[in-house]
């Protein structure tokens, strides 16, 4: 349990039970409202109620008004997202093996009549009892806590009729003609009234359960990855840090034994443990990971550096000044549970439409038996035409309807690279009009790399050969673009001697006999050497497209302006083109300079008003925030820890499967491939399986209606209603299957 005072008020995080669906999240939201100087926002997806109260309230009152609503709460254990299957999970998982075991034979003896053997039915009763009571609890204690509220799902729909079933197949055996020796289910499609005497409808009960249960283990393994966004964020950290002691000694400590104002060491190509400020050495920092910025940023002593960082260049000794929960990492992985916390879940199609379904459902079946009854018809079969309302009422095409698309769907998405997280994430699709792109590593590689090579009136190779050598020596990020061009060019290059690395500036030494200088235009103002006239403009246009540049020089004289830059993904022009055709408005937002975004932005074919730069990563969310308030529905795609709030925020996260773990945690759909294309094969992807759920929902719906007539007629022939479920099965899921053959543009 979480508990923070922020201001007048207070601050809580509880864990909740019991919750089924998105509609459970509502009602324990709108108890908690309720009581005075209360604000509650309740997640289904993490199981989570963050609430905000005053002075007169206290967290065994706001427990007990969750459990007077029905559900459980509890302060959270710390090492319960550490469980790689919960305990929650895993009696559903039992259940739902033990339903599958049992409920087959049951389906197969009532659907072949040649496994009908003497006293089938009665091996048929003891197979089903245990998939109708155990397997199916889940729903029954639903529909309970349901019907104490007042309210209908897809749990009640399912309990009411698998439960009629069962019960009414019970009595057929006991007190029918159903339990004769040698009793076979009558193979006539007639349509006729019957007292139901002999009829079974132990399949439909057992086979819905299975199916719905099934449906209901993945969603529920889907979205107890919730929380795994917040722990790959966490684990970026260092998790162990060389202290430097008064007396000088060195000690490894875990980095949560940190405190303010201790002093610790960075080597090269080692984390930094938490927010600080440099106080001995200089290095380029790498944060592109955490920030977006592609370009590393070079610091010295008084510079202030972020925990989860990399040191790519020289030893630091670092001073921390934000240790723990104030750290900017534990910042964003706030922002993500925020965002998560306050993006409305999509509630399930089928519960939507079940809140008006069952009570009519209900009410007919009352209503058909005080018909027959009136009519002078007797109770049993007026009994029989009511009960066979609620059987033919119960879901089995509903209980296929989404898992088999999802299934269908999200297997053709793997095979082209697209993940899709769960039924929920496909709602958002269709609403989406803009996408925001973050820029690094998205619509670009993501990597320094050299684009051009400047040298008027001297060969290209050799100066790619002496800056390369240099360059070659030195950890700088800049420099390494610079080796792998030459590398990639030359193949070997010669070894410098008297090689230096100049801090901030660059690099010089010896190559071949030739006194060789390489880095920025200070380092050569620093050794009088003047650029000429060509070369300046060049630098200055370079400078000006946001590009890095590196000034070359040797023996006494400025040969060469190298350009690097972030470059652009070859495929990413195309990806634009296809997510306008979907109607899509796309955004550019990066925490990099404006120069940079709008060079980028022309490149891919991004309008400049559609440019946001220079944006924190805690600011990224903000974006996403206004454009939401403007009206927009959006999707974010991105890669990095910095996007992971705002992939968590959006409408629809998109995250690259090239990225880091917290961005594809927070992200709704994971694109494995790195393109950028696959974003809009994605988004096409979530809205063709939409469309598919919702045409096996209507049609799932359609049987139902249309067969509810013959129910409250009393003519339902079992076996007319056996092959009625049958169709609308093998429709919904053939309906699904169609799927497969979807392409990538």
């Amino acid at each position: 349990m979480t508990v923070r005072a922020t201001g007048a008020e207070t601050e809580v995080e509880l864990s909740v039970g019991g919750m089924t669906c998105a509609s459970c999240a509502a009602r324990i939201e709108r108890k908690l409202n309720r009581m005075e100087g209360v604000t509650a926002a309740v997640n289904y997806a993490t199981e989570k109620a963050r609430i905000s109260y005053g002075a007169g309230v206290t967290v065994p009152d706001l427990i007990a008004t969750v459990e007077a609503t029905g559900y459980t709460a509890r302060e959270p254990s710390p090492s319960e997202d550490q469980r790689a299957e919960p305990d929650e999970l895993r009696p559903l998982r039992d259940r739902l093996i033990t339903a599958i075991v049992l409920s087959a034979p049951v389906v197969a003896m009532a659907m072949i009549p040649a496994l009908q053997f003497e006293y089938w039915q009665w091996l048929s009763l003891t197979l089903a009892a245990p998939v109708v009571t155990y397997a199916a609890w889940p729903f029954h204690r639903a529909a309970l806590t349901n019907a104490r509220h007042g309210t209908a799902t897809m749990d009640t729909l399912v309990s009411v009729g698998t439960t009629a079933a069962f019960l009414w197949s019970v009595w057929a055996l006991f007190l029918g003609t159903a339990g004769t020796p040698g009793m076979t289910h009558p193979f006539e499609f007639t349509v006729a009234r019957s007292d139901g005497a002999g009829n079974l409808y132990l399949e439909a009960a057992a086979g819905v359960t299975t199916f719905i249960l099934a449906g209901r283990y993945f969603e529920a393994r889907a979205k107890r990855r919730a929380g795994a966004a917040l722990r790959a964020l966490l684990e970026l950290g260092a998790k162990d840090v060389t202290v430097l002691l008064p007396d000088g000694r060195e000690e490894t400590r875990p980095t949560a034994e940190l405190t303010v104002g201790d002093h610790f060491l960075v080597r090269p190509g080692e984390k930094i443990a938490t927010d600080g400020t440099v106080v001995e050495g200089s290095s380029a920092v790498d944060a592109s990971m955490l920030t977006g910025e592609s370009v590393p940023r070079e610091v010295t002593a008084g510079d202030p550096v972020t925990g989860a960082t990399v040191n790519a260049g020289g030893r630091l000794v670092v001073r921390a000044t934000r240790v723990g929960a104030d750290t900017q990492l534990a910042r964003m992985a706030r922002l993500v549970e925020d965002a998560q916390n306050g993006k409305a879940s999509a509630q399930r199609l089928a519960d939507r439409i079940s809140a008006v379904f069952v009570p009519v459902v209900i009410a007919l079946a009352l209503a058909t038996l005080g018909f027959w009854i009136g009519n002078g018809a007797g109770a049993t079969a007026a009994f029989t035409a009511a009960v066979a309302v609620l059987i033919i009422a119960c879901p089995c095409a509903l209980g296929l309807a989404t898992p088999t698309a999802l299934m269908v769907g999200t297997g053709r998405g793997a095979q082209l690279g697209i993940l899709i997280k769960g039924p929920e994430v496909l709602e958002s699709t269709r609403r989406v009009d803009t996408v925001v792109l973050d820029k690094t590593g998205t619509v670009t590689t993501g990597r320094m790399s050299l684009v051009a090579v400047h040298s008027p009136g001297t060969d290209e190779t050799d100066v790619l050969r002496l800056a390369g050598a240099l360059e070659h020596a030195s950890e700088h990020p800049i420099a390494r673009a610079v080796a792998d061009a030459a590398l990639a060019e030359l193949g070997t290059l010669p070894t410098p001697e008297d090689f230096k690395a100049v801090p901030g500036l660059g690099v010089q030494g010896m190559v071949e006999g030739h006194a060789v200088l390489a880095g920025r235009p200070r380092l050569m103002t620093d050794w009088s050497l003047p650029l000429p006239e060509p070369l300046a403009r060049t630098l200055d246009e370079t400078e000006a497209t946001g590009h890095t540049a590196v000034v070359v020089a040797w023996d006494g004289e400025v040969r060469a302006v190298l350009e690097i830059a972030d470059t652009v993904k070859e495929t990413s022009p195309e990806a634009i083109r296809r997510l306008r055709a979907l109607g899509l408005r796309p955004v550019l937002l990066t925490g990099d300079n404006e120069a940079v975004a709008h060079s980028v932005a022309r490149e891919v074919g991004i309008a400049p008003d559609d440019v946001i730069a220079e944006v924190l990563p805690q600011d990224k969310v903000d974006v996403v925030k206004r454009l939401q308030s403007e009206g927009r529905s959006v999707a974010m795609v991105g890669d990095g820890v910095n996007d992971a709030a705002a992939l968590a925020q959006a409408d629809l996260g998109l995250a690259m499967g090239t990225g880091t773990d917290a961005a594809i945690e927070a992200g709704d759909l994971t694109l494995v491939r790195g393109d950028l294309r696959a974003a809009a094969d994605a988004v096409r992807l979530a809205r063709r399986t939409l469309g598919t759920i919702r045409s096996n929902l209507f049609w799932a719906f359609a049987y139902n209606v249309a067969a509810l007539p013959l129910a409250a007629s009393g003519l339902l022939n079992p076996m007319i209603a056996g092959a009625a479920m049958a169709f609308s099965s093998v429709f919904v899921v053939g309906n699904s299957l169609r799927l497969r053959t979807f392409r990538a543009a």
